[in-house]
């Protein structure tokens, strides 16, 4: 099990505390940091749909021009998100085959019970 964000993310840090509180430890990968690569970004996108995994709220969102908001197929958006990690709605937690975006402890549970 893995958890993906950005360090100084309010979410991220949530999700984090709470993974301690239940005695579970995390591996964290920093997206800025350690990066992604194409295979992942692309496992993601499948599981997810970009819906889901881009951040259209955020700030980095609103600063793209048009133009790269407007994305016209997965490896443009791979580029962009593997480009700018902080469009990657956070945390991103894997446990093999599953995968979560956002603070969804309900889904972590079942992902810890089912990996007991």
């Amino acid at each position: 099990m893995t958890l993906y964000g950005i360090k100084n993310c309010d979410t991220v840090k949530k999700s984090r505390a709470w993974f301690a509180a239940r005695g579970v430890q995390m591996p964290f990968h920093d997206l800025r940091r350690d990066g992604l690569d194409d295979p992942r970004v692309r496992r993601w996108l499948a599981a997810l749909g970009a819906t889901r995994l881009v951040n259209r709220s955020g700030t980095t969102w609103r600063a793209l021009t048009a133009e790269q908001q407007t994305i016209p197929d997965d490896d443009t958006l791979i580029a962009l998100l593997r480009a700018q990690p902080a469009l990657i709605r956070r945390p991103v937690v894997e446990l093999g085959d599953r995968i979560t975006v956002g603070f969804v402890p309900d889904a972590w549970i079942g992902m810890l019970e089912a990996n007991a």
